[in-house]
């Protein structure tokens, strides 16, 4: 290792305390895109924080909640890195599951436990550790950066392509690092190289103007009833979609992803545990596990209707609702499939069933051979001291689309551990070794990029 980086990790190890101040301060915020609640507080906050390591960083207004769009120079000012994240969070209910305050940080056992301390707070404030580091060793960053953190990606970051698009000119990049990454449970590093797309709509059912005596369930419809029949045509039991021409536009894996694919280990073993299963769904094993995200999904997210208070209330409900999630894969559209999916409702007597679009997003690729790919492999195995793996898809969705479809290859460095980080769930967390990891790796990369 050269002593630039001895004296780089010397300088994060140092110095944890008070980005983990910084985290909490943060975490403390309770920025829930979903309620509009602490948004411009917390946006205002980033862009302090982005200010504070060098950055001409701004709240910039959006159709939907403001986004911090900040700049720095460096060494190189031919080379510029963009990087991408967000200062929403999810809610923090069921609280009763919580074992501290969400919004209230606190470190025990070798991590912070708040929302966001994972997600995506916590690797906000790891890149902050990395340009840090950069400074106190190199007196300089080493490339030219761009910094993009938005309020709306845990809703579909629906107001996103419209400001990208508005501000394009300023978002040019030779590469981008994207929101979060990390390690599998074994420790060894994971590279994703794309994202799912996502088409996110409530159906909603109005069968009476108010709800019913349940003595005339045999003269009144019923909207659960309505929206349980509707639902029932989506998917068969054998997970295959029923939508017609769902599955049109969907591209086979290619043999440089089998490739990639092949040399994964199955996370069959991780899923059962993690979630108390005998087996997974159609009785994938092995290869099957990994190339999962190359089949689109159609999942019930939530289901809503009538009484579900306690005890009984005999009631014919006059409304339903669901929220549906499909998980799309290159090249499916959302849009596409809220219009096939609308067709199929109709075509089925469903006419009555509304769609509310939520959240459309479109599928995003990194070629594995791009350059940033290779860097980011060779800088993760100098840190973690292993075999870094190589995933061309995951399973998640997020807007890389927005920059790999401008030709800007994305990859996801940062400070997951497995599944035990908890995002999205009660006691989210991050252990304090990992963030101190991904600091290491992200100065590490920043600083190779540059000298390519």
């Amino acid at each position: 290792m050269s002593e630039r980086f001895q004296a780089i990790d010397r300088y994060i190890g140092e110095h944890v305390s008070e980005w983990m101040a910084e985290l909490t301060a943060l975490c403390a915020v309770p920025s829930v895109s979903a309620r509009h609640e602490g948004i411009d507080e917390c946006a205002a906050l980033v862009a302090e924080l982005i200010r504070r390591r060098g950055f001409d960083a701004r709240v910039e207004p959006s159709d939907g909640h403001p986004v911090v769009l900040a700049h720095a120079g460096g060494a190189r000012s031919d080379r510029t890195m963009l990087l991408y994240n967000h200062y929403d969070v999810q809610p923090p209910e069921p609280l009763e599951l919580w074992d501290s305050p969400p919004f209230a940080a606190e470190v025990r056992d070798g991590r912070i436990y708040a929302r966001g301390s994972k997600d995506d707070k916590g690797e906000l404030v790891a890149r902050l550790a990395a340009l840090d580091a950069l400074w106190a060793v190199d007196g300089r960053l080493p490339c030219r950066l761009t910094w993009l953190v938005e309020g709306e990606e845990e809703v579909g970051s629906p107001s996103l392509p419209e400001f990208v698009r508005r501000h394009q000119d300023e978002l040019g990049a030779g590469a981008a690092i994207w929101e979060e990454g990390g390690i599998d449970s074994e420790g060894r590093p994971l590279v994703a190289l794309g994202a799912r797309g996502l088409l996110y709509v409530e159906l909603h059912v109005r069968a009476l103007t108010r709800d019913g005596h349940s003595g005339g369930a045999n003269l009144l419809p019923n909207a659960a009833w309505r929206l349980v029949w509707a639902l029932a045509t989506l998917k068969d039991r054998d997970e295959r979609v029923l939508v017609p021409g769902f599955y049109d536009a969907v591209r086979p894996i290619s043999e440089r992803q089998r490739t990639l694919l092949e040399a994964l280990p199955s996370q069959e073993e991780a899923y059962r545990e993690s979630f108390g299963l005998d087996r997974l769904l159609r009785d994938r094993t092995g290869f099957d596990v990994s190339a999962a995200p190359f089949e689109p999904t159609c999942n019930i997210a939530g289901l809503t209707s009538g009484y579900q208070g306690p005890g009984s209330k005999t009631i014919v409900p006059a409304v339903a609702s669901a929220k549906v999630d499909f998980r799309l894969v290159p090249d499916q559209d959302p849009f596409d499939i809220a219009g096939k999916l609308r067709r199929h409702l109709d075509a089925g007597g469903f006419s009555d069933v509304e769609i509310e679009i939520l959240g459309p997003e479109r599928p995003g690729l990194t070629d594995p051979d791009a350059g940033v790919v290779r860097l980011c492999v060779e800088t993760a195995e100098e840190v973690y001291g292993r075999r870094a793996l190589v995933t061309p898809l995951m399973g998640g969705t997020t807007p890389m689309y927005l920059f790999t479809e401008r030709g800007v290859p994305v990859v996801a460095p940062g400070v997951g551990f497995g599944s035990s980080n908890l995002a999205h769930s009660p006691n989210e967390n991050m252990r304090l070794a990992d963030f101190e990891n991904a600091a290491r790796h992200l100065a590490r990369l920043l600083a190779r990029f540059a000298d390519e």
